[in-house]
């Protein structure tokens, strides 16, 4: 059972935080899953279908291909650290989650999303390299710096990220135990700290700036240098085939920032005006969406991939229709 808050009541560092939902909502919510359901599915298909694909087809073993496998790896975790918790608590209700747990979940979450920003500016280098240096793409861009740039974006997530759980590790005492949200988020279980939380406040808010910031900024620079060199490109069909290799790029990175800029003005701006409920709304289809947008958008408008899927299914037919036919028999 939750426990309702007294006024002056103060609680010990706890074993166990509850998981309230989206406040508000009451029963009504369990018809969220009808949404946050056929998402996580989605993303768990649709990424782990590419994963598959990656792996098996050796001719995909290319640094852009590459780069989506690990985007696809990413949005796995992403989906998989909140979506099992979510699903649970829109249809049974509030549920308990222990307090290292609790911090577990809370690194997870914040070092994936600072996982998927990194590996979104590397792509777009990376179609910065091939649009506006294609003859020397080969040379620098390699397999085996694809691998020590991916190893280094998920040091610095890990690195950035670390100080979230420490820096609430330090409190002893809560001011309660029930959390009004779906997974621990940094600063909804910050919220029922008793002590000095500026640190935690002034690190949250900078690293949001310092990383998503840098990361459009230079996602910005790079189609800046992919807009320069088209521009420079003698035909409109060399042209319209440039932008065609960045198209999927671009609509993952308005699937993933624009609405983690909704959520995140919604949280530092709209606090006072926008009710709680629409905050955690939003801050979960944040999380959930470009996961299972993602797969989507590749295999739709990725040439490779497409044809890929198609002959992989249109063989799995042919062996079904084969397999039904019935024996020829000689007289």
């Amino acid at each position: 059972m939750s426990e309702t808050p007294q006024p002056n009541s103060t609680f010990q560092r706890p074993t166990f935080f509850l998981l309230t939902g989206i406040p508000g909502l009451g029963g009504t919510q369990a018809w969220l899953t009808l949404i946050f359901g056929p998402m996580y599915l989605l993303a768990l298909l649709g990424n782990g279908a590419l994963l598959a694909m990656v792996q098996i087809d050796t001719t995909l073993h290319q640094p852009m291909f590459l780069l989506l496998a690990t985007l696809a790896a990413t949005d796995l975790g992403l989906a998989s650290s909140i979506a099992p918790g979510l699903l649970a608590i829109l249809c049974v209700g509030p549920r308990p989650v222990p307090y290292t747990a609790c911090l577990v979940q809370m690194f997870f979450v914040h070092a994936l999303t600072a996982m998927e920003s990194g590996v979104l500016l590397a792509m777009a280098c990376d179609r910065a390299v091939a649009v506006g240096r294609p003859l020397h793409y080969p040379v620098l861009v390699t397999k085996a710096r694809v691998g020590q740039g991916v190893l280094a974006l998920a040091l610095k997530a890990v690195a950035i990220v670390v100080p979230f759980p420490l820096l609430v590790a330090r409190f002893g005492y809560f001011r309660s135990k029930t959390i009004g949200h779906t997974y621990c988020e940094h600063m909804a279980v910050v919220e029922l700290v008793i002590g000095n939380t500026r640190t935690n406040n002034l690190y949250g808010l900078a690293l949001s700036l310092a990383v998503s910031g840098l990361d459009i900024l230079g996602i910005s620079g790079s189609y800046g240098l992919i807009a320069h060199a088209v521009l420079r490109l003698p035909t409109r069909e060399a042209r319209a085939k440039a932008l065609g290799t960045c198209s999927s790029h671009i609509c993952v990175i308005l699937a993933f920032y624009v609405p983690g800029l909704f959520s995140y003005l919604t949280h530092r701006f709209g606090r006072h005006s926008v009710p709680k409920p629409v905050h955690i709304l939003l801050s979960n289809i944040y999380l959930l969406l470009p996961p299972s947008l993602n797969p989507l958008i590749y295999g739709i408008r990725t040439k490779q991939i497409r044809d890929r899927l198609l002959e992989t299914f249109t063989s799995r037919k042919k062996k079904i229709i084969m397999g039904n036919r019935p024996p020829n028999l000689k007289a």
